[in-house]
C-alpha cells in the first residue's frame, strides 16, 4: 500500500504575530496580534488559538472513526483542546490538554476512545515524541 495525498490545506501569512494569515479557499481570513497576557492587544486572534481549533476538531474526527469501528456510539460529544505556548531555556514550545465531554459515554469507554483516536489523528502522530498532549475526560 501506498501513501496518497488526499487534501492539500494552502496558508499565506503576513507579519507573524502581529500580522495576517489567510487560506487559498477563503474560508480562513484572520487577523493576528499578541494576546494581552503577552502584552499585546489581543485583537486578533494566535497561532495557539488557530492550533486548538484545528486540532480538537481533526481530533473528533479521528474519535468519530475509532468509535465507529469499535461499534461505540458516542452520542452528544465535545472536545475542549486548550494549547500552552511554554517558554524553555532557549526558546519556546507548546503542550496541550485535550478534554472530552460524551454524557452518554462511562469515564473508562471514554478514556479507552481518547487513546485509540490519539493513535490515528494526524495531528496527533504529526506532535507524537515533540509535543506533551495530555488526554482528560470531563
Amino acid at each position: 500500500m501506498t501513501d496518497a495525498t488526499v487534501y492539500t490545506a494552502h496558508a499565506h501569512a503576513v507579519g507573524g504575530r502581529n500580522g495576517t494569515a489567510k487560506a487559498d479557499d477563503g474560508h480562513l481570513d484572520v487577523r493576528l496580534a499578541f494576546p494581552k497576557s503577552m502584552g499585546g492587544s489581543g485583537d486578533g486572534t494566535n497561532p495557539e488559538s488557530l492550533f486548538a481549533a484545528g486540532y480538537s476538531a481533526c481530533f473528533l474526527g479521528a474519535l468519530g472513526l475509532v468509535a465507529r469501528n469499535q461499534g461505540v456510539k458516542l452520542g452528544e460529544h465535545s472536545l475542549d483542546a486548550e494549547v500552552d505556548l511554554i517558554k524553555d531555556d532557549t526558546s519556546f514550545h507548546v503542550g496541550v490538554r485535550l478534554k472530552l465531554t460524551a454524557p452518554e459515554l462511562d469515564r473508562d469507554t471514554a478514556l479507552k476512545l481518547l487513546h485509540a483516536a490519539h493513535e490515528v489523528c494526524p495531528y496527533s502522530k504529526a506532535t507524537r515524541g515533540n509535543v506533551d498532549v495530555q488526554l482528560d475526560v470531563a
